[in-house]
């Protein structure tokens, strides 16, 4: 039976060559069975815009990957078919943005994943939501566990 650090290692696996993830400086903190939690720490040189707050493209890249983590934490490779993304506050370089992504719908070719982002204080940053098409699986993760 898979576990919650298991599935961690797997997926921290998985992702370290994603280049795109690796430059952002998004880190997958933890997994439990079609949810996953992201954090990214916003860094005045990638993800801002010339006022200094955090780029809504920051988030989104945070959220869209959070997304996807959550979908393979349920053994399922996914490609973002539509996403929806509500902003409600934003936040400035040094703080960090954590998106916690969780599946609601869980198909045979389409899942449907919310996503929230929120401060080190739990003030809500963003909210999502997203359709994701199944393309592929994970053999070594379970759809239940």
């Amino acid at each position: 039976m898979l576990n919650a650090q298991t599935c961690l290692s797997i997926l921290r696996d998985v992702y370290k060559g994603n280049q795109f993830i690796s430059y952002c400086g998004i880190t997958i903190d933890a997994v439990r069975c079609g949810e996953a939690t992201l954090s990214l720490v916003v860094d005045n040189t990638k993800h801002t815009n010339q006022y200094g707050f955090t780029h809504g493209g920051a988030l989104e890249a945070l959220a869209d990957i959070a997304l996807g983590v959550a979908c393979a934490t349920v053994g399922k490779r996914v490609m973002t078919l539509s996403f929806n993304m509500n902003f409600i506050k934003n936040i400035r370089a040094g703080e960090r943005a954590t998106a916690i992504a969780i599946v609601r719908h869980n198909g045979h070719r389409t899942m449907v994943v919310d996503v929230d982002t929120k401060t080190d204080d739990n003030v809500l940053l963003t909210r999502a939501t997203a359709t994701m098409f199944i393309r592929d699986r994970y053999e070594n993760i379970p759809e239940k566990w």
